[in-house]
């Protein structure tokens, strides 16, 4: 009797899980090409912001946390690496005020990403690179650089976590010369 209550009541408690599983709505599927493109507008919008100097619109595009980071090489051959946000948005804050784009302009208007490789981790995590190009107004040429993001999804919007920017210094492209 004791052994048929038992399995009694692990049969009821096996009939009840699975009538929840079942009673539940399926998962999402994950869709890819939507995700990227909702990542994509925030690294347009960081791009766009960043090189306007506006400096509340480009803190938007960021993931504000401990373990943000940004990395880029400098004309010197210097590298210049902040981890955390606070370290991050001081050195942005600063540059964005020290490096101000002409009024009603940008530094580099028009930006070109070509070649990009996507990986997603998981639904919430991605990791990206590609190859930048950006216009200087003021030389009227191309710059190229080497470009990495890690993104992140918090609160159903995608973050940057991790910029790392590598660009040529000395190898300027002509205006008319990137197709």
């Amino acid at each position: 009797m004791k052994n048929f209550l038992l399995a009694s009541a692990l049969f009821c408690c096996l009939l009840s899980a699975c009538e929840n599983k079942l009673a539940s709505p399926p998962a999402s599927v994950f869709d890819e090409k939507k995700e990227l493109e909702a990542i994509m507008a925030t690294i347009r919008q960081e791009t766009e912001c960043f090189y306007k100097g506006d400096y509340e619109c480009w803190k938007q595009a960021y993931a504000q946390t401990d373990y943000s980071f940004q990395a880029w090489n400098l004309p010197d051959s210097t590298v210049d690496a902040k981890t955390g946000w606070k370290a991050v948005d001081e050195k942005i804050g600063k540059y964005i005020r020290e490096n101000p784009a002409p009024t009603g302009g940008s530094n580099y208007p028009k930006v070109e990403r070509r070649n990009m490789v996507v990986k997603f981790y998981c639904e919430n995590v991605a990791w990206m690179s590609w190859d930048q190009y950006n216009f200087s107004n003021k030389r009227q040429v191309w710059q190229y650089s080497k470009e990495t993001r890690v993104m992140e999804k918090m609160g159903g919007q995608w973050k940057i976590v991790s910029v790392a920017a590598f660009w040529d210094y000395k190898n300027m492209i002509a205006a008319d010369a990137l197709k």
